[in-house]
């Protein structure tokens, strides 16, 4: 199966066919630092990450373009409100940002461009839009986008702008031709960051640093362009008609979006008080846990935060990790190397198979339940005719490309098990104590007294285990 992906523009699943063989120029809207990334942010970050390293696994070449929106309305609005200068603001906000995408387990793009750092590039694009008719500078110092000057206008989100769809009318801004022309230079206010530009003072619109950026780090095409789904309209149609204004040629091949966070069956909004911010998420939970929670879903979908969103994740892992762990120990001596490499091409035909499928991580975490209940269960033998270590590491491969499982699987188990302790106040001398009470009363045959042990234990969330080397503790989910 090739690779497919979904095209919002055409609203249909296409073959991967790149620009250039071998070669794939990408473009992913990143975030506005006029305050503190949030879950939403965090989902369709790793979502372009997990994109990146598939392409990378299956052979490709990946230029990934990721940037900073680092001047706009609300970065000096907010600025403003503490007395603290815009580009400091920001350059505080991008620091942060960028340790918590680190944390996240996020490779870096190949480049994180920034608006303030392409300026001169900004400047020389909107000159070319007003050369060939496509802008106009108003007396104001704002330059506008002609919107009639692009009947393709729509074409993305589908919205028929003649029909009026878009529903924004409103009193006409001073300097505007026509109430739809949108903003690519705006005149600077008094006390304003500014930047000195052919139609005086001021900074770049939104819209128009993403078609700028573009332009500079990868060229006139690009193969793949992405974002959240938010961003379809306006911000996309609005960067699709700059672009192919000046280059006369189709912007981007592919158009991928991820869906949007709702928490509790709500949309995530300021409004409402309910967004969860990175830094809390980070704080409580590891990368593996918000990784895996966040890419059980087919990104094109929204994804619903519940009470049990990220603890249900955290059980899948741990179980994963305690597989992973129990596995060095396996008994190797019926291993049937045949067996074994057929094993392991099966599983990755699957990983393949759902990956191949639009980037579909939820299917390929599925499919990952059955990969290690197979392994769970060749354990509970007294010897299994495969290489359970050569499987494991293959397994542990390909979440390398979700970068999941990529922890030494006893370190994680024993950190984990440490951190509960810790939380419930319960030292291993404790439970060391419990364990030898429980053994001498089965020793004694006094089998009540040995169940109200192991009861009092699971009581504090600690199940026994009786294994072939011993009586082990370990944490109930």
């Amino acid at each position: 199966m090739s690779l497919k992906i979904y095209n919002v523009m055409s609203r249909s699943k296409e073959d991967f066919v790149p620009l250039t063989p071998g070669v794939v120029k990408m473009y992913a809207c990143g975030i506005t630092v006029s305050g503190d990334a949030h879950v939403g942010h965090a989902y369709q970050s790793v979502v372009f990450d997990v994109i990146t390293r598939y392409l990378r696994y299956k052979g490709f070449d990946v230029t990934y373009v990721r940037n900073y929106t680092d001047v706009d309305d609300n970065i000096i609005k907010n600025a403003n409100a503490i007395g603290q200068d815009p580009m400091e603001f920001a350059e505080e906000h991008i620091a942060t940002i960028d340790k918590q995408m680190d944390a996240l387990g996020n490779n870096p793009p190949t480049v994180m461009a920034r608006a303030t750092h392409c300026i001169d590039d900004i400047i020389k694009f909107i000159e070319q839009l007003i050369a060939n008719g496509h802008a106009y500078a108003a007396d104001t110092g704002d330059v506008y986008f002609r919107l009639a000057s692009f009947p393709e206008y729509g074409k993305l989100s589908h919205i028929n702008m003649e029909k009026n769809e878009v529903a924004v009318r409103k009193d006409l801004e001073p300097g505007k031709q026509n109430d739809l022309d949108f903003a690519l230079w705006k005149s600077a206010k008094p006390g304003e960051i500014y930047w000195d530009s052919p139609w005086g003072r001021g900074r770049p619109g939104w819209h128009i640093e993403c078609s700028a950026m573009n332009m500079r780090f990868l060229g006139e095409q690009i193969d793949i362009h992405g974002g959240g789904r938010d961003l379809i309209f306006p911000h996309h149609e609005n960067e699709i008609a700059q672009t192919e204004s000046v280059t006369g040629r189709p912007f981007a091949k592919y158009w991928v979006h991820c869906g949007l966070v709702k928490i509790n069956g709500q949309k995530m909004s300021k409004s409402l008080g309910n967004g969860i911010l990175l830094r809390d998420m980070l704080a409580k939970y590891d990368a593996d846990i918000i990784r895996f929670a966040l890419l059980r879903n087919a990104y094109s979908n929204d994804i619903d935060i519940n009470d049990s969103f990220f603890p249900d994740a955290a059980r899948h892992i741990y179980k994963m990790y305690s597989t992973l762990a129990r596995v060095n120990s396996a008994d190797k001596s019926k291993a049937d190397s045949a067996k074994t490499e057929t094993k392991i091409a099966e599983i990755t035909a699957e990983f393949e198979h759902a990956m191949d499928d639009n980037f579909n991580t939820g299917h390929m975490i599925a499919s990952s339940f059955g990969w290690f209940d197979f392994i769970d269960a060749e354990l509970r033998k007294p010897a299994s005719n495969y290489d359970l270590s050569a499987i494991a590491a293959h397994i542990v491969k390909l979440f390398g490309v979700l970068n999941i499982l990529q922890a030494d699987a006893c370190t994680y188990i024993s950190s984990v098990k440490d951190a509960f302790l810790r939380t419930h106040n319960i030292t291993t001398e404790f439970i060391a104590d419990r364990l030898n009470a429980r053994a001498d009363a089965k020793k004694n045959r006094d089998f009540a007294r040995a169940d109200a042990v192991r009861d009092e234990l699971l009581s504090m969330g600690l199940q026994v285990c009786d294994t072939p080397h011993g009586t082990e503790w370990d944490i109930k989910f």
